[in-house]
């Protein structure tokens, strides 16, 4: 009975882990790690302002979603050279936005006397309450993913190349690029509540960093990044479960050991 009862919550920590593992060695790639992080937080402000409106589980995927997915369109539509502004400074700037926002919503909370306890397990993460229903719709979020990867596989790494030679390659680079930032806000959305929202980044970024310091190449990266994020996901889970420690905090931690242990790999192989 127990197995049954934690066999998809061990399984939810392998998929988010391995889907957000896999967003992340895009986003590395890219130089663009503020990407994931102010979409993270847009899904957290709109799944904040969701709960004051009333809606509580699997429903407060939809205004997250929303809020992620237009953060998404709206940098996916702009463009460095005519806006003349860096792209992580456009995303540091709506992440700003959007944490305060979040905050702001955590702060009406209290103004009407509604309770936050929900929303405050999505700031921290916890996946001890993942149940197969979960599971699913994360699974199904891998596989979009999965689909996007091997479909657009050589137009994303001439894009990770650059975006301006891949354009004069004849790549419609904006509708792939938008697409991208789509998907990256689905992932992202369905998983960040298994880390939660002030920490995804770390599973977003830390699998990529080591996964570059492991292997050369695009295939290979984006594969032990997958890999790297799967083992973060489920070893922290373990650990998490064997200490009674928060979740979130044991996937961010595992996640940053192994950057390090890949560091002193690579040093040592050197």
């Amino acid at each position: 009975m127990d197995l049954l009862f934690w066999m998809p919550v061990l399984c939810a920590g392998l998929v988010a882990g391995a889907s957000t593992g896999l967003l992340g060695g895009y986003i590395v790639g890219m130089r663009i790690p503020f990407l994931g992080i102010c979409v993270a937080h847009a899904a957290l402000a709109g799944a904040v302002f969701g709960a004051l409106g009333g809606l509580s589980g699997p429903l407060l995927l939809l205004p997250a979603l929303a809020a992620a997915s237009i953060s998404a369109i709206f940098v996916g539509l702009l463009d460095p050279q005519t806006i003349r502004i860096d792209i992580n400074v456009v995303l540091g700037l709506l992440f700003s936005l959007m944490m305060g926002l979040a905050f702001l919503g955590l702060g009406l909370f209290s103004i009407y006397g509604i309770s936050d306890n929900e929303v405050r397990n999505l700031l921290w993460g916890s996946l001890a309450f993942c149940r197969w229903s979960d599971l699913w719709i994360m699974a199904g979020t891998a596989g979009v993913e999965c689909l996007f990867v091997v479909v657009f596989y050589k137009e994303m790494r001439a894009i990770l190349f650059s975006r301006t030679h891949a354009a004069a390659a004849g790549i419609h680079v904006t509708f792939i690029w938008t697409l991208f930032l789509l998907l990256a806000s689905l992932v992202l959305t369905v998983n960040f509540q298994t880390v939660g929202g002030l920490m995804i980044y770390s599973l977003l970024a830390n699998p990529a960093v080591a996964a570059s310091r492991l292997v050369r190449g695009y295939g290979p990266t984006l594969l032990v990044s997958a890999i790297l994020g799967a083992a973060s996901g489920l070893g922290g889970f373990l650990i998490s479960a064997a200490t009674d420690l928060p979740t979130g905090a044991m996937i961010v931690i595992l996640s940053s050991l192994l950057v390090a242990l890949a560091i002193a790999v690579k040093a040592w192989l050197a």
